[in-house]
């Protein structure tokens, strides 16, 4: 159990990580994972993913009480395996725009800078269209006529399909991508059922990862934290790494006084529309039973049929606001799935539809997480800061009239079907408000938790712990400011920097 480099976390940034440290041949590397491994069926088949949310292969955490969305308690799922949260989304695939990096204003993380490390993680993952996208997909591509076949992008208005981490009808994670390859060829060991409670420093320097079960790992070099923005700073904060007072309450020994971890949290909020009809969308219906039954044979045989569904197979970007001399960039994007989802507080139920959603592209709204306890296994207090600013509410209402409009004028021919919750009833803006404020939810893209920047911030711009040697953080957590459409993409590209940083600082 004792090792030159111990990455923490399996998850998307951690894959890419460990892999490029591994192939370096810098000596021996672990990868810990709290979750089991990623073989079963449920993770391989795209559909799925109606499996795995919620499963034990995920976190489950949940948000506290929103109090700009009528108190309530949200879902925050985060992947708990081999692969993480690539391992159980929905596989959509973005970089994000370019001016997001500029935008960070840090050093090293221009979009000059990063451009090349998507290419490459993109010559792994090599993102795709689904292979049997629903008609109704087909349709929603088509809302913006000049994208033509490509997929969507948030640097301009646009529709498409969307391109996913799928190949040849499978999900194609970064365990797939990064993890086993490694371990195959090159010095990298995978310790599954590995839940970390802390890393525990040796004369100032993080040395020893205690796990909850006992068991202690030691990193003879360089520790590389890649929990997620809800794991890492979880793990830093039980290590000492954080706020000094609220550490101190909770019984807490003090290593690093670093008041912003924990601070900056940011996601994607979204709100959706429901439509049902007869020959719409897929859905528990007779009329669809023997589509249904033939689904598994027709995956294993040709890879192809529903089952390689993503759910999200399509979507949008577009303005709410008048273009400006300063701003023309897309403001909204929409996610749309051609299956029927509940409303009335159960997400599977029977009937045929589909489903829409419209999120901000750049929220201004930010949350916090701290820690409710000491204790590993207590849930930290997650507020993900829901619509605090007024400004993310009115860019959710005018993306909600816009989405409206969208899915009215798609060529989705006999295959239309009515709007059924809110309902067409629901116009005014006070409805629309009311509406966003009971029932939006999440893109599950929580980010910024130790956000890298300049003097205070947790972490530097070299994804190096501020004020500790040996001890590095690579997820979607360092991001300053989340990028402008899924999160997953933009990970790995960070875990994949995050080896070259590594290396480029131990060999000097």
């Amino acid at each position: 159990m004792i090792f030159d480099f111990v990455v923490i976390g399996a998850g998307s940034a951690g894959c890419a990580a460990a892999s490029g440290l591994a192939q370096a041949r810098i000596g021996t590397v672990c990868v810990l994972e709290a979750g089991p491994n990623d073989a079963v069926p449920q993770v391989k088949i795209p559909f799925g993913l109606l499996y795995t949310m919620g499963s034990k292969r995920d976190w489950n955490f949940k948000s506290t009480p929103q109090t700009n969305a009528d108190n309530r308690i949200f879902n925050v799922n985060r992947g708990m395996m081999a692969g993480g949260s690539s391992s159980i989304n929905s596989m959509v695939w973005f970089r994000g725009r370019a001016d997001d990096f500029d935008n960070w204003q840090q050093p090293g993380w221009t979009w000059e800078d990063v451009e090349q490390d998507f290419i490459n993680i993109e010559q792994l993952m090599q993102p795709q269209q689904i292979p049997t996208p629903h008609p109704l997909s087909v349709a929603f591509a088509k809302s913006f006529r000049a994208n033509s076949n490509a997929p969507p992008t948030p640097e301009r208005e646009s529709a498409g399909l969307f391109d996913t981490n799928s190949r040849n009808g499978r999900r194609w994670s970064a365990a797939d991508a990064f993890l086993r390859p490694a371990v195959r060829s090159h010095a990298l060991k995978v310790i599954t059922g590995a839940n970390v409670n802390r890393i525990s420093f040796e004369d100032g320097r993080p040395k020893h990862i205690e796990l909850i079960d006992g068991r202690v790992v030691t990193a003879r070099r360089g520790i590389v934290l890649s929990a997620g923005s809800i794991g890492s700073p979880s793990i830093l904060m039980r290590s000492g790494v954080g706020p000094a007072a609220q550490l101190a309450s909770l019984g807490i020994s003090i290593n690093v006084d670093s008041p912003q971890v924990g601070q900056n949290l940011s996601d994607h909020p979204v709100i959706g529309v429901h439509h049902e009809g007869h020959n719409s969308g897929y859905g528990l219906v007779w009329n669809q039973s023997l589509q249904w039954a033939a689904s598994p044979f027709q995956w294993l045989a040709q890879r192809r049929g529903r089952l390689t569904s993503n759910f999200v197979e399509a979507g949008a970007f577009f303005r709410v606001n008048p273009v400006t001399a300063d701003d023309d960039r897309p403001e909204c994007q929409v996610h749309f799935i051609p299956y029927m989802m509940g409303y009335n507080g159960k997400s599977i139920t029977s009937g045929a539809g589909y489903f829409a959603d419209v999120g901000v592209c750049r929220p201004v709204s930010r949350g916090s997480l701290t820690l409710s306890s000491a204790d590993p296994r207590a849930t930290p207090n997650i507020d993900l800061g829901v619509l605090k600013e007024e400004q993310d509410v009115q860019t959710l209402v005018g993306g909600f009239r816009r989405l409206r409009q969208l899915l009215a004028n798609a060529p989705m021919a006999d295959r239309r079907a009515p709007e059924v919750y809110p309902g067409p009833s629901v116009t005014s803006d006070k409805e629309i408000t009311d509406h966003v404020r009971a029932r939006c939810g999440t893109a599950y893209h929580p980010v910024g938790t130790l956000a890298m920047g300049e003097k205070h911030t947790p972490v530097t711009n070299t994804l190096q712990l501020r004020g500790v040697d040996g001890l590095w953080v690579a997820d979607a957590s360092v991001m300053p400011g989340i990028t402008s459409a899924n999160t997953n993409a933009p990970s790995m590209m960070i875990g994949h920097r995050a080896a070259k940083l590594i290396l480029t600082e131990i060999k000097n």
